[in-house]
């Protein structure tokens, strides 16, 4: 039994109840009273990215020993992070399952999956705690994804607001999201000698399915964004 499990289930717990508690804190408008749940669930993922990805950012500042070892170097603070990630996986997961049908869901359901068990991995093992944090910076952009959703479901896509983040939600696309995944592909093929087989099998299929669906993502947003 590895405690790391708790904190999986006390974030579960957490964003579960945040998710539950948002509608009060962040009353939807008009325009997206409609759609309820969905207001709830970017609001309850805005909440993970920012601490998330603000906290991968501190991880590497305060432990630069990680960045120097992506395997091994396991801090209880990035491990914790992790774990924590693992349980906000599991309750979007859990609430996307229960309102949202399943042909439009399937992709964030299937990304969900795919990160659950490699940052299981992490966890359970106390192994590429490092590597698990690079992925954790994409969120970085998620937190620009997810701002761009909450501006579009309040009806504010017209306003100065939305065009500057889709500025900033491009920039940080190719920083955070697609410049990480390649640099995560790349470590791991230097690195297969290594990595055990399966752990290396897991991330080499994890990253031949994020990054074509982050490059397929990519493209929806320039054309919806920039060459509407």
């Amino acid at each position: 039994f590895s405690p790391g499990l708790l904190v999986v289930a006390g974030s579960f717990a957490a964003f579960r109840l945040l998710n539950r508690g948002l509608e009060r804190l962040v009353p939807p408008p008009p325009s997206a009273r409609r759609n309820r749940w969905k207001w709830r669930n970017i609001w309850t993922s805005l909440a993970h990215s920012v601490l998330s990805g603000g906290g991968a950012l501190a991880g590497f500042y305060l432990h630069p020993e990680l960045s120097k070892d992506l395997v091994g170097t396991h801090p209880p603070g990035a491990h914790s992070l992790v774990a924590v990630s693992v349980g906000y996986f599991l309750e979007d997961f859990v609430d996307m399952l229960c309102n949202q049908k399943l042909h439009q869901s399937w992709e964030l359901l299937f990304h969900h999956s795919v990160v659950i068990v490699c940052f299981g991995i992490a966890v359970l093992l106390h192994q590429y705690v490092g590597f698990a944090l690079v992925a954790l910076l994409v969120e970085i952009n998620s937190i620009f994804l997810h701002l761009r959703q909450i501006l579009l479901m309040a009806n504010l896509v017209h306003t100065t607001c939305y065009r500057l983040n889709s500025l900033i939600n491009l920039g940080t696309y190719l920083v955070f999201r697609i410049a990480t995944l390649a640099w995560m592909t790349h470590w791991l093929f230097l690195n297969r000698e290594n990595v055990p087989p399966a752990t290396y099998a897991v991330g080499t299929v994890g990253m031949a399915i994020m990054t074509p669906m982050n490059i397929i993502l990519f493209y929806r947003l320039l054309r919806s964004d920039f060459f509407k």
